[in-house]
């Protein structure tokens, strides 16, 4: 027969109103107490039914989710996934509101996050750059009792409590795997494009793809990342100039937003088809260019998992519960013009 909290009162030798404050994390209950109810739960190898529990005391998750406030094809899609995860969960009481920040200004996004600790919140999910002022703003929040969670770029120098998102480095090395063997061993220069390169997601897709160009194809030269910082009339003059003084350019990886005008930027120099292109995400406009066969592949994350994912580690946090990892990995496919979804 399945445990129950009147099992766990007898094992740990207190009251049902001692087990119930415990295991809802109310205050009046010695350390000594509350360890030796956790300590029942485990040996009785008790589950707790959590979405009864907070259904009985009319529990509310109140979240926020911090993006970035470009109009990439990619972070409207995400929205919209965002908001359907969000309604499909409001029979359990969650609250999502959507806020964006300018991730090129660290100061702004942390006086984003200032802000948002004042709406009393239980749960913030923030994409942004890695920066000494984002990094104190997150620890502010948690020193607050509030659940953060690193969304899409991981922010491991700060005190948030997980990462939501691919494996980046490994996303790297799968896009060096794929450059070097579309480029056939050819000798010439490979460009890698980004907005920036302060989001660790950037930082860790480049080192992912530098090990293996390194390793297994050194007639292939990498030149340093170009940061158009999401400014195409930047980006249009330094791809123009490098275009025209290295002929031998055989490949192109964009790791980064921006795909939209890049791509169109490279259309302008005849020089698209010619060569290897791989970028990040699925959006109308990648999915268009690989029906073209402008671009060989797109490295994709499901964004539909990326919002529920998001939305269940938030309130597993606020539980207390442990997070069931294989549930929330985020797997990277592979997308070609033959397995356009």
């Amino acid at each position: 027969m399945r445990p129950t909290v009147h099992d766990v009162a007898n094992e740990a030798g207190v009251s049902l109103a001692t087990v119930d404050r415990v295991l809802n994390r109310r205050t009046g209950v010695r350390d000594q107490t509350a360890k030796r109810v956790f300590e029942a739960v485990k040996r009785i190898g008790y589950i707790r039914d959590t979405s009864a529990a907070n259904l009985a005391r009319q529990r509310e998750y109140r979240f926020a989710i911090v993006l970035p406030d470009d109009a990439s094809q990619f972070n409207e899609t995400l929205k919209n996934a965002l908001r359907e995860a969000a309604e499909a969960q409001m029979v359990d009481r969650v609250s999502v509101r959507i806020v964006t920040a300018p991730t090129g200004d660290a100061h702004a996004v942390a006086r984003t996050l200032h802000h948002l600790r004042t709406l009393q919140l239980d749960g913030i999910a923030i994409t942004a750059p890695e920066t000494p002022q984002v990094r104190d703003a997150i620890n502010r929040l948690k020193s607050d009792g509030i659940a953060v969670a690193a969304l899409l770029s991981d922010l491991p120098s700060s005190e948030r409590d997980y990462f939501v998102g691919i494996n980046s480095v490994s996303a790297g090395r799968t896009a060096a795997h794929l450059m070097g063997k579309f480029s056939n061993n050819t000798t010439g220069k490979i460009l890698v494009v980004t907005n920036s390169m302060i989001s660790r997601d950037n930082i860790d897709r480049r080192l992912g793809f530098d090990a293996v160009m390194l390793a297994e194809f050194s007639s292939l030269t990498v030149m340093p990342s170009v940061e158009t910082h999401n400014d195409p009339e930047r980006a249009r003059n330094i791809i123009h100039r490098i275009v025209s003084t290295y002929p031998d350019l055989l490949g192109v990886y964009s790791m980064g937003p921006g795909n939209r005008y890049l791509i169109d930027i490279f259309r302008e120099t005849g020089r698209l088809k010619d060569m290897v292109y791989i970028v990040h995400e699925i959006t109308p406009h990648t999915i268009e260019a690989l029906q073209n066969d402008e671009i060989d592949v797109v490295i994709a994350q499901n964004v539909g998992h990326l919002a529920r994912s998001t939305l269940r580690v938030l309130r597993a946090k606020c539980d207390g519960v442990a997070i069931f990892e294989a549930q929330e990995r985020i797997r990277i496919d592979i997308i070609t013009r033959e397995n356009i979804p």
